[in-house]
């Protein structure tokens, strides 16, 4: 018995010297009493269950700032923050608003902070309703005024939130616009704000992951009027939405104009750092009844601005959860100023005829221009300065036209596809170059015909055709890239973007090459015809002078037209546009071989021994097998052979030759009729 008192007696010490140990674990620590706090001495310590707080003043804030080595909490007066008009817009509404503003600032009292919020949203209310000169504003400038107001507007609130009692604000202007406000000190896991036509759900966490101390806040304002200030800007989609919306329809144009369905909210809080938050944030959004078409799209999209205050709506980081006729829900990772917008997207439809016609003529095009690049290279007989240009257009043709039937769809990757985009620019341009420069060659040739002086022309241009068909072409694409590389490649194709005018660093030197090479050769087929005129003119130089300006017209019209074409696909001829583009356009090379090879005589000639050079090689070949076959020792085959290699014939011509001609003696008819025949 004297045992079990024991045994009974010794448990219940160690419960009670266990429960002892745990409440002394257990038991508060008062920071503010011990010193143990980081807390300047111009707060006030408050000690709270398992820490403690530091507050200020109620005219006064707390911040967290560096000081002796050490993070200390420390009071400052907070002012009314500064809030100016946007600079170079000039409007009179603005300019009274901002006055408004001003005088609210002069008269701000802490304790009155309540009393200013509601005004100010009162002044906002009534500026977005009635507009007066903003709406004579220029599209940009009334989104630069847009982003003013929102911005301004959420720095001002946050601070004034600071000097409101823990608690809920609401704020109806009689212009319709609204303000929640929500402060305090720790919340419940999910808060919610809603007003008349929006809602928006967070977690608490989001709002307190701040380095201030002192009271949270989240707000949330409504302002219908700002639908009129943003009523022009495009939307961009992120690179997801797109390349659903390609898979989907074949081809999507970015940068549309869109409507507004709802109206614009802006969610803010005490915590600044709200572009990737740790959990979404979730917007019930109340609009028009709205059955979007088959070409409309229904987008949850924020304003994003950029440091000129400058923007457009965009959609990344943003969801739609569900939408119906009159609600959509978004879930959106960081905060900013949203809406419900309603896209009309074109739809590039592929038409399966153009795309026959484009690999069918570019392979056609490929064949002949290899055919005639390795003419010019080859045929020594007609080398001379106007082949060499000749030879370098083939090749850039060749360059870009294969580059553009293997990669122009290549935009799985962004930067591969800029890339191509850069290349196939600086190809076509080189190409168009290469044309100028056939045209230069031509009025100089011809204009010389006067004052018999081809050779200086020859050593002129040889001097300046690299420089300036390569060189002109790369300054211009490295110019473009260097300003704007982002506008190389589209969501559907590795070309250059159409938006703001970007297109034009290409369709700029085209036009302007095609107008120089009109010029070219209206004066070269005058100087011709007056110097035909004046010479006693047989039958072939008639002939020559058909065939030159029959090939210089040519020239222009497929060369130089086919991208003026182009220009012109709007509007209800833009099919016909398109479809003689594309059949005229793919063709260039198949001129190009007929043109300057197959209507040459000169070149045609060369064919011929080819072709006879060939047959007595095949002939030699078969020859020297036969013979071969019935030698019995090693010198009568090596005599064979030797024999044999007698009838081959001279390869010599294959091999291009850059000699100088002779200077020429002074121009007659048949000097004329000459030029007429080779140059072309």
């Amino acid at each position: 018995m004297r045992d079990r008192y024991f045994a009974f007696h010794s448990g219940l010490c160690v419960l009670l010297l266990s429960l002892g140990t745990i409440a002394q674990k257990k038991r508060d620590v008062d920071e503010c009493s011990s010193g143990n706090h980081q807390c300047h001495n111009s707060t006030h310590c408050i000690n709270v269950k398992g820490s403690y707080r530091c507050y200020c003043h109620h005219d006064w804030v707390a911040r967290s700032k560096p000081l002796h080595g050490l993070k200390l909490t420390i009071c400052e007066e907070v002012p009314f923050s500064s809030w100016t008009s946007p600079s170079g817009v000039s409007s009179q509404s603005l300019s009274h608003f901002f006055d408004k503003v001003q005088q609210l600032s002069q008269d701000f009292k802490p304790a009155l902070a309540e009393n200013t919020i509601q005004d100010l949203m009162q002044e906002v209310g009534e500026l977005l309703e009635t507009p007066g000169d903003l709406k004579t504003l220029t599209p940009s400038e009334q989104h630069c005024v847009a982003t003013n107001l929102l911005i301004g507007l959420e720095d001002i609130l946050r601070v004034l939130s600071k000097f409101l009692p823990n608690g809920q604000l609401t704020v109806h202007a009689p212009a319709g616009t609204e303000l929640s406000l929500k402060v305090q000190e720790q919340g419940i896991r999910d808060v919610t704000l809603g007003q008349s036509h929006a809602k928006m759900q967070l977690n608490w966490d989001v709002v307190q992951e701040s380095s201030d101390f002192g009271p949270s806040m989240v707000g949330l304002i409504s302002t219908p009027g700002m639908g009129r200030l943003l009523a022009e800007a495009p939307l961009v989609l992120d690179p997801e939405k797109q390349t659903v919306l390609h898979e989907a329809h074949k081809g999507v144009l970015q940068g549309v104009p869109s409507v507004l369905l709802s109206d614009v909210i802006s969610a803010f809080t005490s915590n600044r750092d709200t572009q990737n938050l740790s959990s979404p944030v979730t917007f019930i959004f109340s609009h028009h009844s709205v059955t979007p078409g088959p070409r409309e799209e229904v987008f949850c999209a924020f304003w994003k601005h950029g440091q000129n205050g400058y923007g457009h709506w965009a959609t990344t980081g943003c969801r739609m959860v569900a939408t119906g006729d009159t609600s959509t829900t978004c879930q959106c990772t960081h905060l900013s100023s949203f809406a419900i917008l309603m896209a009309h997207y074109d739809v590039q439809e592929e038409d399966p005829l153009l795309a026959a016609i484009t690999y069918v003529g570019l392979g056609l095009s490929l064949l002949c221009l290899l055919l005639a690049a390795l003419t010019f290279l080859l045929c020594k007989t007609i080398q001379n300065t106007s082949t060499s240009i000749h030879l370098q257009l083939a090749i850039c043709l060749f360059l870009a036209h294969l580059l553009f039937l293997t990669a122009i769809d290549r935009t799985e990757i962004k930067v591969l596809c800029a890339i191509i985009a850069g290349a196939l620019h600086y190809l076509y341009l080189a190409s168009f170059t290469w044309m100028l420069l056939e045209g230069l060659h031509l009025f100089l040739t011809a204009r010389n015909l006067m004052v018999v002086n081809y050779s200086s022309v020859s050593r002129v241009m040889k001097k300046l055709m690299f420089p300036v068909g390569y060189g002109a072409p790369a300054i211009i694409v490295a110019i473009s890239a260097a300003s704007r590389p982002h506008l190389y490649g589209t969501t559907t194709r590795c070309w250059l973007h159409t938006d703001k005018g970007f297109i034009w660093t290409f369709l700029g030197p085209v036009c302007t090459i095609f107008s120089i090479n009109l010029a070219f050769f209206l004066m070269t087929v005058w100087i011709v015809k007056n110097k035909l005129s004046s010479l006693n003119s047989d039958v072939s130089t008639l002939q020559n002078t058909r065939m030159l300006t029959f090939k210089a017209t040519a020239q222009l019209l497929i060369l130089g037209c086919t991208w003026c074409l182009g220009v012109l696909q709007v509007g209800p001829a833009a099919i016909v546009m398109a479809y003689l583009f594309t059949i005229i356009n793919s063709l260039q090379g198949i001129f190009i071989f007929l043109v300057y090879c197959l209507l040459s005589q000169q070149v045609r000639e060369q064919y011929k021994k080819w072709f006879k050079g060939i047959r007595k090689t095949k002939a030699a070949s078969e020859k020297y097998t036969l013979s071969s076959g019935t030698m019995s020792d090693a010198s009568k085959h090596s005599e064979a052979h030797s024999s044999n290699s007698s009838h081959l014939p001279h390869a010599e011509f294959l091999l291009p030759s850059f000699t100088e001609s002779p200077a020429p003696k002074p121009w007659s008819t048949d000097h004329v009729s000459g030029f007429l025949a080779t140059q072309y």
